[in-house]
Formats: structure tokens, sequence, C-alpha cells
């Protein structure tokens, strides 16, 4: 069942408030989360020859050969589902008379703790930049 014009005039609205309110959330829900397919093919054949190994290994009682299929298949899983590793951030800074230069830890400067930080940490400090922001509401 398609959305009436209000719905839609609606849902648009929020859209466009959820982008200017957080930026980087509204740019992670709009990404695609494709992964290659490549990856789930070696996940697959890892899974399958690790669940081989298990049986074999029950079958033959040699627990040795059991447990090594388990682990096989558990680490292709892990591959499966694990995020790709990326590059983290930009290499350089472009400064206003178009000269590039090495991106420096200016985020330190801001007060902000370093990359590593844990969940509650980034959770704090976007609560305090948006205190901040809307005069202490």
């Amino acid at each position: 069942m398609p959305l009436s014009e209000y719905e839609q005039r609606v849902l648009e609205q929020m859209e466009r408030q959820l982008a200017s309110d957080d930026p980087r959330l509204a740019n992670t829900l709009t990404q695609r989360g494709r992964r290659a397919v490549g990856r789930y093919v070696v996940a697959g054949i890892g899974a399958a020859l690790g669940l081989l190994l298990l049986v074999i290994g029950a079958a033959g009682s040699l627990p040795l050969l059991g447990v090594l299929g388990f682990i096989v298949m558990f680490a292709a899983v892990a591959y499966a589902f694990a995020r790709p590793h990326r590059a983290s951030g930009p290499t350089g800074v472009v400064a206003d008379d178009g000269s590039v230069r090495k991106a420096s830890g200016h985020k330190q400067s801001q007060g902000r703790r370093p990359k590593g930080q844990g969940f509650m940490a980034r959770m704090e400090d976007r609560w305090d930049r948006r205190r901040g922001e809307h005069g202490g509401l």
C-alpha cells in the first residue's frame, strides 16, 4: 500500500531532521551493507570443511579431529560476519591555500578522547556536545 502525500512529506521531513541532528547516524543508515560475495564463498567452504572434519572426528572416535573441525567451522562463520578492515580516516588535510598536509590529531586538540575510547565515553562526549550546542537545555 503506497503512502499518502501527507505521509511522504512527514517521512521526508523526518529524514531531513535526522540528517541535520545526527549526520553520522543518517549516513550509516543510508549506506548499503553489501559484502563481497567471495567472503561468503570462502566462509561457506570453510564451514563445510569444518563440519566434515567434525563428523569424521566423531565417527572415528578422534576427539582432536572433531575439535579441529569445530574450530575451523567457528573461524569460518566469524570470518563471514566480521567487518572487513578499511582504512581509518583521511590521509591528509587540504589547507586554505590548496596545499595538502598530513592529517594530524586535530581532533585531540578539541578535547576529545582518543580513537580507542569505549562506547560509554563516546556517548558522554556526544551528550556534552549536544548540551553545549543547545545552551544547557
